[in-house]
């Protein structure tokens, strides 16, 4: 199971978060995420461990506990069901449908009749 840990210390490096997680049972890999402009860690991380329930006694143990400076964050990794899209402005992500549909002036107007406006003004 993939765990994502927060708010890592600037100084925190990817042996130490290993040895910090391998207490709790078999680790499949380790990445510190590092801003590609900067060449500076993000602050956050994914751990991958073997089995799910090591996983979640990691998460039960570590989840807001202190760690090389920082109080830490450890929680079940989302999935990324895009499987793509990414990048967009400022780190956000990218696709999805902002609109919520309907309502707008200049969504059509649903089934209404032209009731006026510009036709009825100039092509009388």
């Amino acid at each position: 199971m993939n765990l994502f840990v927060g708010n890592l210390s600037p100084e925190t490096s990817e042996s130490s978060l290993r040895t910090l997680f391998a207490q709790f049972g078999e680790i499949v890999s380790v990445k510190i995420i590092i801003d590609a402009a900067t060449g500076l860690p993000k602050g956050f991380g994914f751990v991958e461990m073997a089995d799910k329930f090591h996983s979640y006694d990691a998460v039960d143990n570590l989840d807001m506990t202190y760690f090389e400076g920082s109080v830490i964050s450890v929680k079940e990794a989302k999935q990324n069901k895009s499987g793509g899209g990414g990048g967009g402005r400022f780190g956000r992500g990218g696709g999805g449908n902002r609109g919520g549909g309907g309502g707008s002036r200049f969504s059509g107007g649903g089934n209404r009749p032209n009731s006026g406006g510009f036709n009825r003004r100039f092509n009388s």
